[in-house]
């Protein structure tokens, strides 16, 4: 991707521009951005989609100022009439299972992949909509059929309606107010508050990212990096051979303390291990994600990351669903390259050293990667 080109995509800015401009900054409205819906489920396709075991979706329904939600599967009998007004089926994760939506979401790929998260399509009869809400992360909103009615404004009291199943808004002021025509996206950076009202029935895709809490990843890299250390046969122990009488037997001794905190500080030293860690975490597929069974043996006609696949890499690593492996020289540059590109052609592939390719047949028969290059890849 061609990050300094100018793109209907982002309003004709380049992706360069758009994230200097408007990334985590301000909203922006773009007409056009994806005309003809990109291929994405139909209404019909969707519901489908809906009643699969793998797949997640929830139903929202307003009715007479209640909020209802219910959790999928759901089957066709349990989703409202076309005709009945305010009601919104929501299909989280559809770039798992869906080949245009994965294609969709990889347009946006001028934002690194360990923030990049899901593509989730919604179908709202008229009026339907989930109420005014916020999000912590970036969000991209596509409206890909029929025509929904957005308000936006800066969420200044976060105080949610007590006793409802959504996070909707007790105040919410909106500041602008757009109606999104099939093709129209709007951007919204984390805190800014919406709130989409489907005019007639409409699908609509929303685009949105990773945005772990400081805590949150903080707790599980050091969490990961205890329980992955390698047990120590001759440990140091503690020892005090200064420690004098004390009348305050009660008191947890400086020393000990010390001791405790530089146990720490080791654990936390070793950066390699950190790194490693670090890049499995985010290369994590999400929850309930699992690889369909492979096709028998590794082709030499160039290979193809499965959808499901999470892959990135560091200065001396590739992470693949969790996994890390050490990377140099030529082979680190062409698995840099299958990630950053999806897939290596024919001539690339043949590059690769034969404990590379032994990889790469491993992952394959994991089912993470196929045979055969994408339309895209080029020669090396």
């Amino acid at each position: 991707m061609d990050t300094l080109l100018a793109t209907p995509l982002l309003g004709g800015l380049s992706p360069q521009t758009f994230m200097r401009r408007y990334w985590q900054k301000k909203p922006l409205l773009i007409r056009q951005a994806v005309p003809g819906g990109a291929g994405l489920p139909s209404r019909a396709q969707l519901f489908e989609l809906a009643a699969r075991d793998e797949v997640e979706s929830r139903l929202i329904v307003h009715d007479a100022g209640a909020w209802s939600l219910r959790h999928g599967p759901l089957k066709r009998s349990a989703i409202p009439s076309l005709k009945r007004p305010r009601w919104t089926l929501l299909v989280q994760g559809l770039d798992l299972h869906v080949a245009a939506a994965h294609e969709l979401l990889g347009r946006f790929r001028f934002v690194p992949d360990a923030r990049l998260d899901d593509l989730m399509l919604s179908y709202a009869s008229d009026g339907g909509g989930v109420g005014p809400h916020f999000d912590s992360y970036d969000v991209f909103l596509l409206q890909v059929q029929g025509r929904r009615r957005w308000r936006i404004g800066r969420a200044k009291d976060k105080t949610c309606v007590p006793d409802v199943p959504l996070k909707i808004l007790a105040q919410f002021e909106p500041e602008q107010e757009w109606l999104l025509e099939a093709g129209d996206m709007l951007y919204l950076p984390p805190g800014w508050a919406h709130d989409g009202v489907a005019e007639g029935e409409c699908l609509t895709a929303s685009i949105g990212f990773r945005a772990p809490g400081r805590g949150e990843i903080g707790r599980e890299v050091l969490q990961r990096l205890l329980d992955d250390a390698e047990p120590v046969e001759a440990d140091v122990l503690y020892r005090d051979p200064k420690q004098a009488a004390t009348d305050e037997p009660a008191r947890i001794p400086g020393e000990l303390r010390v001791f405790a905190l530089d146990a720490m500080k080791r654990a936390l030293a070793d950066e390699r291990s950190f790194d490693c860690t670090l890049g499995e975490i985010l290369s994590e597929p999400k929850p309930g994600v699992w690889f369909d069974a492979p096709k028998p043996g590794l082709a030499t006609g160039g290979v193809t990351l499965d959808r499901r696949t999470r892959m990135l890499y560091d200065a001396r690593h590739v992470f693949i669903n969790g996994e890390s492996f050490r990377a140099g020289g030529r082979d680190a540059k062409l698995m840099r390259r299958l990630a950053d590109q999806r897939g290596l052609s024919a001539a690339q592939q043949r590059l690769l050293s034969p404990e590379a390719l032994a990889l790469l047949a491993g992952w394959a028969d994991d089912g993470w990667l196929h045979a055969g290059a994408p339309l895209n890849q080029g020669a090396a």
